[in-house]
């Protein structure tokens, strides 16, 4: 180090490593409280300040409170200046990234009233779980586990570099893990403008350095410019430091990691022997001196470490990770396992069954579709499961050689996930933007694939093509390109039927394609048919019969009764030859979607999901997101409808086997049935007098619009008979008009509205409907408000479904109302408010006016701080809330907490292939 160097840093070489900021107070700032907030602990203290756990006693969340040095009082200039970098951050929206929420002021505690200027503080996203220090503490990480927690970090840094922001200060601690495995960067460029001694300490102008020592760049060490370069060499420490375990540049003193840094090499002999060569060169492209020759782009050491490869897997009988899956399971069940590697020790045609944690802290939905998938090669699960905030859901990738799973980063809402042949990818469906995306297993940002606003299953076809279906009520699936683009027709089933085909699988190297076909809601009666690509006959493998399986083996495994079968299966022949043989009981799937979990590798490991309860109670809650239970019945409820005096909610309810409409009365505490034979989750509409219930129903047929008396009274009765399926909507205040929603395959779904001719005698009759919008586009969920003026509906058109309103009968403009999405258009009653389902699962309100004939709507805020449930979208669902005519209260139903133990598992069945053969033995030819 030069003299120079070395004078630059003498200030800092008597402050202790540890120093607490100047402004710690001598009053403790626990059990305080403004604004919203009740300071409830203390987290840490460090050269930054005090940062605390809070209660935000308005959102019902806990936050972290940091409470700036005295220095920002002081000085205002410096204060406006980091006003405007929170702002700054404020726009990073990146799920590797603590969310700043806002600055606030708090009142100093002290006796002296000289001490009691308001302090700045931060309010910020609380993460809770460990950091990386903490984990390094213990020593250092295989690479397997480095590497996905790497390109987290990777991630979160590309999106702050983007937006010309640095972190300067990237280092363990403050690099947060997670319960669920996920990376969030914290205190992020905060140390742009702040001053300190001690090691922490940085460059602002020539008034000082700022950074901590042992990861500064050399340029940052010199007291140099920096640029994000700096950050890629901060992180090269990082990665060295979790392989090996010790940091790139020790030294007992500040001035010794700077004489480290500016003059020696890491010790690259420490980095163990298995850290693959594409690695460690990531490592040495980082951590060069010379920044000219430094990676200039994070993305780019992202993109190295996503195409580090496995190492290729012994071949042994049974799968080489077994040993792994009971690292912490009793002796005997750990030896039972590591007898699996060997060809000698399991006989052939037994296996042997564990079961298996997913290895986070969450729980997987009840939800539409499978949400596991076992890859191909044996290795990894990929499953949904729910996200850190509890409201939505987030894929993860579990290999099972790691004890842990990692979240994937901008996979939220993610349902259905199916792996690519080669094992490398994980295909799913955003249910809440309507799209099918792909994810690396190593991790990186999910790509679109095409729009799928309801998807129901897809596949591999090669490394090329996928196939999959896009929404229900099809009897035709669609291929797309796996790197995106424009989907196009692939097979129609001709099967002379009303209901719809979903979960293919390619059979025959992509000749054939299985699926199941059924009738929406009721697929526990669903059939599995064969068929020849491009234009084969369908031919019937399976009847009442649902979620077909093809194995290589010549067996064919498949759901009935939520037990899982197999039968034997010619592939050239495409025809199951039985007999049918039970496999496991209590097998998780859903008779309403035709789907279930479960799974078989080429390897010839079984996994599936045991099935849980999917009851629910209905709840009714306020604006500010308090729940009241008004059913505590436990059920499976969907579509609730408050009747025009919100005494009564009509609703669908399922028995296990098939939903009903019923009518409960909320004062009495009674419920009506008004069906029996299933309305397929139809939405039951109200008529204006509360006298009637119009909605869906299938009777042999399309599923066509009936009503029925709200009493009870007399058989539902025939609204419209047409061969389209059809939902009903909304009834027009006047009572003369019903708006629906009729699905075609050449418009997607059309807005149709149908004239209401009424009275004592006769009853209800209809008149000639007409489109009151049909384009190819999504449109649904018409809504007529509360002057029968506008229709409220949800359109694709513009990419993400969005709500839209038009008036009526029109022409007239169009209105956006929502902007990133939005579902179930609801309109109030009482007060001028269009109320939907938004982003984060929360409801909406757009407040609105009408001048004239020109309908005037404000920007939508949040109506409730509470998400919706995370289950809220049950198999074909098109209600997710109902809005109380009182404008103050939305019903609608919670799931149970998730049970540990319940939803947290999977059961895996190794040798599972020896024992089919056992028990379906196939005939020598």
């Amino acid at each position: 180090m030069s003299s120079d160097d070395r004078d630059r840093w003498s200030a800092f070489l008597s402050t202790p490593i540890d120093a607490v900021a100047a402004n710690v107070m001598s009053e403790s700032w626990i059990g305080r409280r403004f604004g919203s907030y009740e300071i409830t602990a203390l987290v840490g203290a460090g050269g930054m300040g005090e940062v605390y756990r809070a209660r935000d006693t308005r959102l019902g969340r806990d936050v972290a409170i940091k409470v700036l040095p005295a220095s920002f009082v002081a000085d205002r200039d410096r204060l406006a200046r980091f006003e405007r970098e929170a702002r700054m951050l404020a726009a990073l929206n990146h799920p590797h990234i603590a969310t700043i929420y806002g600055i606030e002021e708090i009142p100093n505690p002290g006796p002296n009233p000289e001490s009691r200027t308001p302090n700045p503080v931060l309010v910020l996203e609380l993460v809770d779980g460990e950091t990386l220090a903490d984990r390094v503490a213990r020593g250092p990480m295989p690479w397997r586990d480095a590497l996905p927690i790497a390109k987290q970090i990777c991630d979160g840094l590309e999106a702050a570099h983007e937006k010309g922001i640095i972190h300067r200060d990237l280092k363990p601690s403050n690099i947060a893990l997670t319960k669920s495995g996920a990376v969030k960067l914290l205190d992020f460029g905060l140390a742009k403008e702040v001053e300190t001694s001690g090691q922490t300490v940085t460059r602002s102008g020539d008034a000082g350095l700022l950074g901590t020592a042992a990861y500064m760049s050399p340029e940052q060490a010199r007291g140099q410019a920096v640029d994000k370069r700096t950050d890629i060499w901060a992180f090269g420490c990082v990665l060295y430091e979790m392989l090996t375990g010790r940091r790139a540049f020790a030294g007992a003193t500040v001035s010794d990691h700077i004489a480290a840094i500016l003059e020696r090499e890491p010790d690259w002999s420490a980095l163990p022997a298995t850290t693959p060569a594409a690695t460690t060169r990531v490592l040495r492209r980082c951590l060069d001196k010379d920044r000219a020759r430094r990676l200039h782009d994070i993305a780019d050491a992202r993109i190295d470490l996503e195409d580090v490869s496995e190492p290729a897997a012994p071949a042994t009988r049974a799968s080489p990770l077994a040993a792994t899956l009971v690292a912490g399971a009793i002796v005997a069940l750990a030896a039972a396992l590591l007898l699996l590697r060997s060809r000698q020790s399991t006989p052939a045609g037994t296996s042997l069954r564990v079961s298996m944690e997913l290895g986070a802290d969450t729980s997987m939905p009840t939800e539409v579709g499978p949400n596991v998938a076992l890859s191909p090669d044996g290795a990894m699960l990929a499953f949904v499961a729910l996200a850190n905030d509890g409201h939505t859901t987030q894929l993860y990738i579990r290999r099972l050689d790691a004890l842990n799973a990692v979240a994937m980063a901008g996979t939220d809402d993610a349902r259905n996930p199916f792996f690519s042949p080669d094992s490398r990818w994980v295909a799913f469906f955003d249910q809440f933007h309507g799209k099918l995306k792909k994810v690396a297993v190593s991790g990186g940002a999910p790509t679109t694939i095409a729009d799928a606003p309801d998807g129901r299953g897809g596949a591999w076809l090669d490394d090329r093509w996928i196939v999959f279906q896009p929404r229900t009520g099809r009897l035709d699936f669609s291929r797309v390109i796996a790197d995106g683009g424009s989907p196009e027709p692939f097979l129609t089933a001709r099967l002379g039927t009303a209901g719809s085909i979903r979960w293919p699988q390619l059979l025959r190297g992509g000749k054939a394609i299985l699926y199941t076909s059924g009738s929406a809601g009721q697929f526990e009666a669903g059939t599995i048919v064969a068929q020849t690509i491009p234009n084969g006959e369908p031919q019937v493998v399976l009847r009442d019969a649902y979620f077909g399986r093809y194995l290589e083996t010549g067996h064919i495994l498949f759901m009935r009764h939520g037990t899982l079968f197999a039968e034997r299966f010619d592939a050239d022949r495409l025809e199951a030859t039985g007999p049918a043989v039970q496999i496991a009981e209590g097998v998780a799937g859903s008779a309403g979607t035709g789907s279930a979990e479960f799974a078989v590798s080429r390897n010839g490991t079984l996994m599936y999901v045991p099935s849980t309860s999917n009851d629910d109670v209905l709840s009714l809650m306020d604006r500010s997101g308090q729940a009241t239970v008004l059913r505590a019945a436990p059920g499976i409820w969907t579509n609730p409808m408050f009747s025009p005096d919100g005494d009564r909610l009509a609703l669908d309810i399922s028995d296990g086997a098939q939903f009903n409409l019923w009518v409960y009365d909320l004062l009495r505490d009674t419920a009506t049935k008004l069906t029996f034979d299933g309305t397929n989750f139809s939405r039951p509409v109200w008529s204006p007098d509360g006298k009637l219930l119009a909605f869906g129903l299938r009777r042999g047929g399309s599923q066509n619009l009936h009503w029925a008396r709200a009493d009870g009274s007399g058989e539902p009765q025939r609204l419209l008979d047409n061969p389209k399926n059809q939902d009903a909507d909304s009834w027009h205040p006047s009572g003369k008009f019903l708006a629906y929603t009729e699905y075609t395959s050449q418009t997607n779904a059309d807005l149709m509205i149908v004239p209401i001719d009424r009275d004592e005698t006769s009853g209800v009759k209809a008149g000639k409907p007409f489109a009151f919008l049909a384009t190819p586009f999504y449109e649904s969920n018409p809504m007529f408000s509360p002057d029968g003026r506008w229709i409220a509906y949800e359109t694709d058109e513009t990419g993400d479904t969005e709500i839209v309103v038009r008036s009526f009968p029109g022409p007239g403009p169009k209105v956006q109302i929502s902007s990133g999405g939005g579902h179930s258009p609801r309109w109030s009653a009482s007060k001028h408010e269009l109320l939907f389902r938004g982003e984060d699962h929360r409801i909406m309100a757009a407040s609105y006016r009408v001048e004239g004939d020109a309908f005037r709507a404000e920007k939508p805020q949040i109506w409730s701080p509470r998400a919706l449930p995370p289950n809220v979208m049950r198999p074909l669902q098109r209600t997710v809330f109902a809005v109380h005519p009182d404008g103050e209260r939305v019903a609608l139903y919670v799931p149970p907490a998730p049970v540990r133990g319940e939803r947290d598992k999977v059961v895996l069945v190794f040798n599972f292939v020896d024992e089919l053969k056992r028990l379906v033995p196939i005939a020598s030819r």
